[in-house]
């Protein structure tokens, strides 16, 4: 069992080096489609079927853009709560909601951290947890899920997705991510290597492979409904940055009463997403 500590939630974010994640949030608003919002719920009922989110409680810890909030909303949540610890993320979530949320639904938006024991104490219990890409940017991912299964009703749902622990692979990307938030400087320089290494490898593999460089793109946004441009941004930036590995997740959650009931891994960097029940008791 992973060893906890009581952190200081200010001090956790005070870091010097924190990705603005909802200002890359809010450029992406700028982009979003129903066709990017059909994906996203596409994704999330691939991993939570309809008649679990149909007339259940939603609450969306780090909602970021809101998406997947909304995403709910679209397969049948009575109820939603979304807060982030940014106040832009909260800001871009809350325009999302006026432009796209269905009217008369309850859904509340508001700022929050998923450290904040005593924030977290004031939401109650609900019967999904959903938390995607997030806990693991918190500088304290162990104390951050175990506050998160406080608010998860007994029988409901913890929706969590994690990165994946790559080893001396994943310190090579913290370096990076470390060094993109350190000032321009060195986001200048993260960027200026890495997006056109990232276009050009994608270029290369799809050459190689007979398929059309441009289709990638167009196709992307089936991902979640994510645009490639500012998933890469938020990958190279995305600070701070932990990583598990599935076994340590699931040691991590059986004990404290959350038996896994899926497991999507992603065999690389990117994220596992797992979905675990919480038993009665």
């Amino acid at each position: 069992m992973a060893h906890l500590t009581e952190p200081s939630v200010a001090t956790l974010h005070q870091d010097d080096a924190r990705f603005a994640f909802g200002r890359n949030w809010n450029d992406f608003l700028g982009v979003l489609t129903e066709e990017r919002i059909n994906a996203s719920v596409q994704c999330l009922e691939a991993m939570l079927p309809r008649e679990h989110i149909a007339g259940a409680s939603f609450l969306d810890v780090g909602s970021g853009s809101g998406l997947s909030s909304l995403a709910a909303s679209r397969l049948g949540a009575a109820r939603i709560h979304s807060f982030d610890y940014d106040p832009d993320s909260v800001a871009c979530t809350e325009a999302l909601r006026r432009r796209f949320g269905p009217a008369g639904l309850p859904w509340t938006v508001e700022q929050g951290s998923a450290l904040d024991a005593d924030y977290l104490a004031t939401l109650g219990k609900w019967d999904i947890v959903y938390s995607w890409g997030v806990l693991h940017h918190t500088g304290a991912m162990w104390p951050a899920i175990e506050r998160v299964m406080q608010v998860v009703k007994p029988g409901g749902i913890l929706f969590i997705s994690i990165y994946n622990d790559q080893g001396k692979i994943s310190d090579m990307w913290k370096a990076v991510k470390r060094l993109y938030n350190r000032g321009p400087l060195g986001r200048a320089a993260v960027l200026s290597v890495f997006i056109p290494y990232f276009a050009g490898r994608d270029l290369m593999s799809d050459v190689v492979r007979g398929k059309n460089p441009l289709a990638r793109y167009r196709t992307y946004q089936r991902k979640r409904g994510m645009s490639i441009f500012y998933d890469w941004k938020d990958w190279l930036g995305g600070y701070p940055f932990e990583v598990a590995t599935p076994d340590a997740i699931i040691d991590f959650c059986r004990p404290r009463g959350f038996l896994l009931e899926k497991l999507a891994t992603d065999g690389s960097l990117g994220c596992n997403e797992f979905v675990f029940r919480r038993t009665a008791a």
